[in-house]
């Protein structure tokens, strides 16, 4: 069997056995697709449409790599939002003698001080009630001292992309130009009407009181009006593909998204102790959710919905694998076996 028709056995399986309702998976080098496959239906009921390459998935955390730090890297090179930019630079309600040398940098790489996640959303809309109350926390950690992977630093950085922009463009704008000037195709923020027949479910929220359908499931994001700096992006396996093959240009040095030195930088891993992270990406190790298989210099992410993305450039290879595992509940935690199986299997000799 080949390692495609393993992948697709391991998915086709998951599917029978609950760990999603539905997937859509595609694999490929820089020059193109070479492999894509989808399976399942969007939810659980024998009369839900099929799982198609069309289908359009909330990409929850990705948005961390696909839109955040792909607009800092470029930031980056405009001198418009310099790593070493000092929060207290750019964030009025960034205060205290703990915190005044934490930078862009750390943001990056989950190394700020701030906690992982808080539910904000409970009590708080917009940024004008999440800036300062995320900047008033105290901090769990000494900055650069350790890395935990914060969402509520992620927000702050889409913040100050936002305020940044030359053209005052916000986050979603900023990134929907380049979308569309890469013809990367369905991947947005603020999903139109008419995508959500072709949308897989998320969870059934007890907190909104009904089913996402093509409205964000991270509830931070919601409050923040549907798009932020952690959460809010939506699209296809083949537009991920897409910017996929833009960064493995990139870190070759002829890419349209960054410079060469810059995508070189955002991929090193971090000297934070103990931290796998680079900046704004993650890095392998044997017990990613990318198994086994792939080169050291693997850069990827996942997102709480079931998404994910790893790229490998010594296997000139990326890999993008989207699921709706949180419908009809997060509690379903089957993907987690599911990730490593998939990609070892692609990456097993047999498979081009």
């Amino acid at each position: 069997m080949s390692g495609f028709a393993a992948a697709a056995r391991i998915l086709d399986d998951a599917v029978d056995a609950g760990a999603f309702p539905a997937a859509v998976a595609e694999v490929g080098t820089g020059s193109g697709c070479l492999w894509q496959h989808a399976t399942g239906r969007l939810t659980y009921e024998a009369d839900s449409p099929s799982a198609k390459a069309e289908t359009i998935f909330d990409l929850a955390s990705l948005t961390k790599v696909i839109a955040t730090t792909t607009l800092a890297m470029r930031h980056a090179d405009a001198g418009l939002t310099p790593l070493g930019l000092p929060l207290a630079a750019a964030l009025r309600a960034w205060r205290g003698a703990d915190r005044e040398l934490v930078t862009v940098r750390d943001l990056l790489e989950h190394a700020s001080g701030l906690t992982a996640h808080l539910p904000f959303y409970r009590d708080h809309l917009k940024r004008v009630e999440f800036e300062p109350a995320i900047c008033g926390l105290p901090l769990e950690y000494a900055p650069r001292s350790e890395s935990v992977y914060s969402d509520l630093g992620f927000i702050l950085l889409g913040f100050i992309l936002a305020d940044r922009d030359p053209e005052g463009k916000g986050l979603p704008a900023q990134f929907e130009a380049i979308a569309a000037g890469r013809g990367w195709g369905d991947l947005r923020f603020h999903p139109p009407p008419e995508w959500r027949p072709r949308s897989a479910p998320t969870e059934r929220d007890p907190w909104r009181g009904r089913t996402l359908v093509g409205e964000v499931h991270d509830e931070n994001a919601w409050a923040l009006g549907g798009a932020a700096g952690h959460a809010g992006l939506f699209g296809t396996a083949g537009a991920i593909g897409r910017f996929a093959r833009d960064v493995l240009a990139g870190i070759r040095g002829d890419g349209p998204l960054a410079s060469h030195t810059t995508f070189d930088l955002f991929r090193r891993r971090t000297t934070v102790p103990g931290s796998s992270r680079a900046l704004g990406w993650d890095t392998m190790l044997p017990t990613s959710s990318c198994g086994t298989r792939l080169s050291p210099e693997s850069i990827g992410h996942t997102g709480f919905t079931g998404t994910s993305l790893w790229i490998d450039p010594a296997a000139d290879r990326y890999f993008v694998l989207l699921t709706n595992r949180v419908h009809p509940s997060r509690s379903n935690e089957a993907i987690l076996a599911v990730r490593p199986a998939f990609h070892d299997a692609v990456m097993t000799s047999g498979a081009p």
